[in-house]
């Protein structure tokens, strides 16, 4: 595929210099990275900007409910072996935020784009990407959001035909129906912990059967496949060939390995191997804040983000036995505005540990942690926190705007 740069109309470098302009002044003026701003003007002036941006490039799309920001950066990461790579690693993840990515790495000859999985389908044919990976889909944001089934369908439908090549994870039913349509899949082993939005068979409405890893309809032809790419029980990645590759991460769980997993079967397909791969794979240590760790004073923080209850699921075996943790909600646009997701996340792991409860809507989670018996302690912010664990290790684990308020609050003492 030839991936030298397409010259662009004028009225598109028009747009692409207004664009980089509004992120620039965006970034200089505090209220961002300018990401979302830049697409914004850019698309204002040329709606089809996206689409002439992404010509010429070799384009690897990723989306799921979670883990698309951590894939996206380990795929990034190995296709950096190739050459440039254009990827909105900080998690803008619609349009707007494609559009700046790709405007602000004209010359890349690569792109590695994290999407919302509701834009998946219109993002689809203006990139015309080598490759898409789904991970994963569940419950999020059901206020504002598509019921899981709606997208798996919606998916489907966009996936039928495509000449694109599926990356996508056997282990979720969700995923294997919404990716059969496809012409090319390889499937990939990243397994699937949390389960509840996939008891019946999206294709029939019957109930699955689950014996360990391998799910199969009584009622239509739907199964897990076989998986070519799989994340064996001691978190090395088995590859097509037979070859077994040990996964080093400075990110934590093994769901981070799994993401590893896929982001190793993307990148072969642009002819990446895994020994190429997981050198720069195994650099990343944190995303767009998330898992990073900070010393203030005599304190060592570390970050987790949960925005719905698979990640919820994740984040609460990553923290460190017998840390104190805190537990931050906020129940703002972006977060979504309803709460009763709480309901569908047990606790009861921080059974036995001293927990701490903050942000916006932290009644309603500490309503949650009283129906689990979990004892906790309301703070009114995250200083107050501080100040209450003393020195030593805190682990925190936020829902998005919650995380983001903590970040600046670190910032701003360090």
């Amino acid at each position: 595929m030839n991936t030298e740069p397409v010259p662009l109309p004028l009225r598109a470098k028009l747009a692409t210099t207004l664009l980089k302009s509004a992120a620039a002044l965006s970034r200089a003026t505090g209220r961002g990275d300018g990401s979302v701003i830049g697409g914004r003007v850019g698309l204002k002036v040329e709606p089809q900007l996206l689409a002439m941006l992404a010509r010429g490039k070799e384009v690897a799309l990723v989306s799921g409910t979670n883990g698309k920001t951590t894939t996206t950066r380990f795929i990034a990461a190995a296709l950096g072996a190739l050459g440039e790579v254009a990827t909105n690693s900080f998690g803008a993840n619609m349009p707007t935020g494609h559009t700046t990515a790709l405007a602000q790495s004209s010359g890349a000859p690569y792109a590695v784009l994290e999407v919302d999985e509701h834009y998946l389908r219109g993002v689809l044919p203006q990139t015309t990407p080598r490759v898409v990976a789904l991970l994963n889909l569940s419950r999020d944001q059901l206020d504002r959001a598509m019921e899981v089934g709606m997208m798996a369908e919606a998916w489907r439908k966009a996936l039928d035909g495509v000449s694109t090549h599926i990356v996508a994870n056997c282990d979720d039913p969700m995923i294997v129906w919404a990716a059969s349509t496809s012409r090319e899949v390889t499937w990939v082993a990243a397994g699937q912990r949390w389960q509840e939005d996939s008891f019946v068979c999206p294709n029939c409405g019957r109930h699955l059967d689950r014996d360990g890893v391998h799910w199969a309809c009584p009622g239509c032809e739907l199964r897990r496949p076989t998986p070519t790419w799989a994340l064996d029980d001691t978190d090395a990645v088995l590859a097509p060939d037979g070859n077994r590759y040990e996964v080093t991460l400075q990110l934590p769980g093994r769901v981070n390995k799994a993401n590893a997993a896929t982001a190793l079967a993307v990148a072969a397909r642009f002819g990446v191997s895994p020994a190429q791969a997981l050198p720069r794979i195994a650099q990343v240590a944190s995303i767009a804040g998330r898992y990073a760790t900070v010393v203030k004073g005599e304190h060592v923080i570390r970050l987790l983000l949960a925005k719905n209850p698979a990640g919820w699921l994740e984040a609460l075996d990553m923290v460190e036995p017998g840390c104190p943790v805190l537990l931050a909600i906020n129940a703002r646009d972006p977060d979504g505005l309803d709460t009763s997701w709480l309901y569908d996340v047990d606790f009861s792991p921080l059974l036995g540990r001293r927990v701490l409860v903050a942000g916006d809507r932290a009644y309603d989670l500490c309503v949650r942690l009283d129906i689990n018996e979990v004892p906790f302690e309301h703070v009114p912010n995250f200083g107050t926190a501080l100040d209450r664990t003393g020195n030593g290790r805190l682990e925190v684990i936020a829902n998005y705007t919650a995380f983001q308020d903590i970040r600046a609050e670190l910032d701003r003492v360090n």
